[in-house]
């Protein structure tokens, strides 16, 4: 039986604005999509270069409509849609926003300012951010070493906070991040395979280069609730409930990695997408 959120899960997530599972995936399903997402040349070939102030370079794949691959059948399972559903702040239907690969390798993965999801969401215009939420699955180990994720415990609760240009990236006003610093605890997200993150869209989070010897991947997916309308943006999944699968698919399912023909984030080629915002959220995550 797949895990569920429990209801000290969803009490501590609107305290704190984050929530750890552990285990949330077992070992072989992260094993199954990790060595399907390092081989997988689709994803590859759509990922998108991110270089920090450093010149370290991480790289994500992100894309919108879920199909019928093994990633789909993660962020479209009943345990992924099921946990989105009770964090979020409205009665309707859970969308699929979209979902990011994010590969951070050995020695060369790049940091991330101090940001906010909404903090580019907003340029979206998504009216709630507390109908916004994000899920990130750990592929491999994150820890201090690999540059694991890093959050404010109880930012979410400031509201959406100023972003603006911090070199190459976009990143949120430093002056009121380090007055949340100073008044509220920063936490190292440290996880193993298969546990789970769950974070409000306006939760503070960042993270360090990767300067050690060992990878840091995960699959993060981003759900929406179906009336929460998004009145400056082109991409198409969020006006639908996810086609929800069972827990099971991921395991059975044919369809290995992406496929090529799947609406991939590609801003250099889609003015349309660069005048909604995207263009920053690709230097901010």
């Amino acid at each position: 039986m797949a895990k569920r959120l429990s209801s000290d899960n969803v009490n501590q997530f609107h305290e704190d604005g984050y929530v750890i599972v552990k285990n949330f995936f077992s070992a072989a399903e992260i094993n199954k999509l990790y060595s399907i997402a390092t081989t997988d040349n689709v994803v590859k070939d759509n990922a998108t270069n991110v270089t920090d102030s450093t010149g370290k370079n991480s790289k994500l794949t992100l894309w919108f409509t879920p199909g019928e691959d093994v990633y789909s059948m993660m962020l479209r399972s009943e345990r992924m849609v099921d946990a989105a559903s009770k964090l979020l702040d409205s009665e309707s239907p859970v969308c699929h926003f979209h979902t990011k690969l994010m590969q951070k390798e050995p020695k060369v993965g790049g940091a991330w300012e101090w940001h906010q999801d909404y903090g580019y969401w907003y340029k979206n215009q998504f009216l709630f951010p507390d109908q916004l939420v994000s899920i990130m699955i750990a592929l491999t180990h994150a820890n201090k070493e690999n540059g694991c994720l890093q959050v404010i415990k109880g930012s979410h609760k400031m509201g959406r906070i100023n972003h603006g240009f911090a070199g190459e990236q976009v990143g949120a006003d430093m002056v009121m991040v380090d007055n949340a610093l100073s008044t509220m605890e920063h936490v190292f997200v440290e996880l193993e395979p298969g546990d789970a993150l769950f974070f409000h869209s306006n939760t503070l989070h960042r993270s360090e280069a990767n300067l050690s010897d060992s990878p840091r991947w995960s699959i993060i997916s981003c759900y929406n609730s179906l009336s929460n309308k998004a009145f400056n943006d082109n991409s198409t999944s969020w006006k639908e409930s996810v086609s929800i699968v069972s827990d099971e698919a991921m395991m059975s399912v044919d369809v290995a990695g992406a496929v090529s023909g799947a609406d991939f984030l590609r801003k250099e080629n889609d003015p349309a997408l660069q005048e909604t915002g995207w263009e920053k959220e690709v230097k901010t995550l």
